[in-house]
């Protein structure tokens, strides 16, 4: 799967509160359904798309928000750039506070809406689900909209198939109910505000606890409706929530918040900048480029569109220019959001050496537990991608340590347990992971997980978890996310082997990466393609980044070619790099050796 399709943000205490007036809607009953798949999945897009229509809607008379249960906030900057800090830990520098748009937020640490799975898509952060600490707001325990999915992903592991139909209509409305019903905020209402400037300054949302952050924003906007800022910070805000918790029904109320601030203030920075993130998020790198340039025409030093000018250059496969820009981000604004961009524009390429050793100087001066969990995550991560199994378990607890919740190290681990032998441990984190967040990537770890261990059974489980995969892809279409390559990459190998072709044509057409050129090799490939699918299998290595799956796909169809003494050293390169890539593919690519000699 895309590691990067769902971003994260790397910080924030534990905790859930509700602002709305009214309890939430319980979520509705998961009951079998006799529908085609094909059907349920257009009445889940239609309940979602309907549910979004009727509730989402942010007047001038009623401003409706959302406040969920979320985990954010960003450390503060690291002084020194990437390319020259020391290996001394720098001073910590304070971001300019009187400009709005570019204080340091959970946004900036995430690389946003990318699809090569390091931490920040680049990682999910999630929220721990649970009781708020000192929620003054009324519903219960837990949020309905989490309770939902993990019922569904609970579901999914007990029924069979025909039942799983149920399940993708039933996440797509629990999560629209969920996300639509919590937090509104409504003009006057009679609260009081005791200090509007600190309730909208973007430093709030970065201070610790995202709820009480967005709490103090939904006061003060029912006092003060017309700041332009106060709703680019909600915007922002509700961004960081869709894509932590891998709920694209944040989406719509993202973008109605800073629809909102540009009405008020057309050309503000900070709802530009917030624009730019949601398209990212959403997959529209073209969009997201275009506003981060809006942007820094007017503020050159602009963190937030810094880092979103090198996310849009990168997912666009614009590789050199966004060296350059990293190179320039560096310079103007470094710090954490810019020196994970900057190690992974250097993965890339292939420097290994530089982006560890950028990552570890930016690890060591860290000391807000959300950046320590989001660098020590992404350098799990760039570990993992070594065949370093044991660092990469080094990493992932000191993540876990600063935030057991986090949801790229929590699946790192088990990849990484998996990766060891030590199956059981590898399953019952994943199924943890996906019991609380069933988004793409970990269910079709997961379903893969249990294929390679073949006990009775679990080949129905496989192919649960893959079901649900499809609801996620279904509902995260019906908020206007791109989610082709999460199709191509899970239909090649577990689904609609054509419908994995169209959609890996479809992101080819509109950008050109190595994700996106191995996705589309692969399904080439696994549509008796071959000829074809050699050459994108070689564009995707031909950067030097070492991604062992990348070499298995390329081993594979070099094998169905007639390349033989290719294919030979690339499926031995790829175990040679990581051995334990895949639990399928790697058993494939020993197999295929085997059967070669």
């Amino acid at each position: 799967m895309s590691p990067r399709t769902n971003e994260s943000a790397p910080e924030g205490e534990p905790g859930e509160r509700s602002v709305a007036t009214t309890e939430p809607d319980p979520a509705p009953p998961i009951s079998a359904a006799k529908d085609s798949p094909a059907r349920s999945a257009a009445r889940a897009r239609a309940a979602a798309a309907d549910r979004t229509a009727r509730t989402h809607d942010i007047s001038a008379s009623e401003d409706t928000t959302a406040d969920d249960e979320v985990r954010t906030a960003a450390g503060t900057p690291i002084e020194g750039s990437a390319a020259t800090m020391s290996d001394e830990a720098a001073e910590d520098t304070a971001g300019d506070e009187a400009r709005v748009g570019d204080d340091q937020t959970g946004a900036e640490h995430a690389r946003a809406g990318t699809d090569n799975g390091r931490a920040g898509t680049d990682s999910e952060r999630v929220g721990a689900a649970g009781d708020p600490g000192g929620s003054g707001g009324s519903g219960g325990s837990e949020d309905e909209r989490v309770a939902a999915v993990r019922r569904v992903s609970a579901a999914a592991r007990r029924w069979r198939t025909v039942q799983l139909v149920a399940c993708a209509a039933s996440l797509a409305v629990a999560l629209t109910a969920g996300a639509v019903v919590l937090g509104a905020v409504r003009n006057g209402s009679g609260s009081t505000v005791a200090a509007a400037s600190s309730a909208v300054s973007p430093r709030l949302l970065a201070g610790g606890d995202l709820d009480t952050s967005i709490t103090a924003l939904q006061t003060h906007l029912r006092a003060q409706p017309a700041d332009f800022g106060g709703w680019a910070t909600l915007g922002l805000a509700y961004v960081e929530q869709a894509r932590t918790k891998g709920d694209p029904s944040r989406y719509p109320q993202a973008q109605q918040a800073l629809d909102r601030s540009l009405k008020l203030r057309p050309g503000n920075e900070s709802a530009l900048a917030g624009r730019a993130a949601l398209a990212a998020a959403r997959h529209d790198f073209t969009g997201a480029l275009t506003y981060a340039d809006t942007v820094l025409k007017e503020n050159p030093y602009s963190e937030r569109a810094l880092s979103s000018r090198i996310d849009a250059l990168v997912e666009l496969g614009r590789y050199t220019e966004a060296s350059k820009a990293a190179d320039l981000a560096d310079a103007r604004r470094p710090g954490v959001p810019v020196f994970t961009r900057y190690a992974y524009v250097h993965e890339l390429r292939g420097d290994v050496k530089t982006a560890r050793r950028v990552l570890e100087q930016a690890l060591g001066t860290a000391t807000s537990r959300g950046d320590i969990a989001y660098v020590a995550g992404a350098l799990g991560q760039l570990a993992w991608n070594q065949g370093q199994y044991t660092d990469a378990l080094t990493y992932y607890a000191r993540a876990l340590a600063a935030d057991d919740t986090y949801l790229p190290a929590l699946e790192g681990r088990a990849r990484a347990q998996a990766a060891r032998g030590d199956e059981a441990a590898a399953i019952k984190g994943m199924e943890q992971v996906v019991e609380r967040y069933p988004l793409p990537q970990p269910l079709v770890e997961l379903g893969e997980l249990y294929e390679a261990r073949g006990n009775p059974g679990d080949a129905r489980k496989a192919h649960d978890q893959y079901a649900l995969v499809d609801a996620w892809i279904a509902l995260a279409h019906s908020y206007g996310v791109d989610a082709d390559l999460d199709t191509a990459l899970a239909a090649a190998d577990h689904g609609d082997r054509g419908a994995a072709l169209k959609a890996a044509r479809d992101e080819w057409a509109r950008r050109h990466t190595v994700h996106t050129a191995d996705a589309l090799a692969w399904a080439l490939h696994v549509n008796g393609r071959d000829a074809e699918a050699l050459p994108y299998a070689r564009r995707a290595t031909a950067t030097g980044y070492r991604n062992a799956s990348f070499l298995y796909h390329r081993g594979m169809i070099e094998r169905a070619t007639g390349h033989g003494k290719e294919a030979r050293a690339s499926l031995k390169a790829a175990l040679d790099l990581n051995a334990g890539f895949s639990p399928l593919g790697a058993r494939t690519a020993r197999k295929a050796l085997g059967d070669d000699k």
